[in-house]
């Protein structure tokens, strides 16, 4: 188990192969934002903001994404203080994690998000996408950014046991 990751279920998790799709969800409190990925190419790709009000209809649009990307693992990214403390927000995260834990029964794994979403305004500023016109991708490329975090610390973590080993 990777050390900067947080297991929701550690039975489930420890089941998780690190093979096959990946789903990550940049949770907020009116938008959430969804990348994908593939294990074996480690590979974030923006996917789409859910824009529901209600809790139900937040869940049935995730329910949606499930059944048609078939995930193996699923994704969330932690929200912190810039210290690392928890706050209202994180709170809330980790029931919305809680509940998708209990409705999807696949791993799920919480990423440090922190700044995600300033790299994500970065990113696209640097592809000429400034101010307001950033609103409706913003939180699909910060889902993308937690993802990408997520697939760099398995390679990372790899590649140190595969050096362990060869010692």
């Amino acid at each position: 188990m990777l050390k900067s990751l947080q297991a929701i279920n550690n039975d489930k998790t420890i089941q998780a192969t690190f093979e096959g799709t990946v789903l990550a969800f940049d949770f907020g409190l009116k938008r959430i934002g969804v990348a994908s990925g593939e294990h074996m190419l480690g590979i974030a790709h923006p996917l789409t903001t859910l824009n529901a009000e209600s809790n139900d209809d937040r869940f049935n649009l995730i329910a949606d994404l499930i059944k048609e990307w078939k995930p193996s693992t699923l994704v969330v990214g932690l929200p912190l203080s810039l210290d690392g403390e928890e706050h209202e927000v994180t709170l809330l995260c980790k029931k919305f994690v809680r509940r998708m834990d209990g409705r999807f029964n696949l791993p799920i794994l919480m990423v440090d998000e922190r700044l995600s979403s300033a790299e994500a305004s970065q990113s696209l500023s640097e592809s000429g996408i400034k101010g307001r016109k950033q609103k409706p991708m913003l939180d699909q490329i910060a889902a993308q950014v937690i993802l990408q975090s997520y697939f760099d610390m398995i390679t990372h973590e790899m590649s140190k046991r595969q050096h362990h080993e060869s010692t």
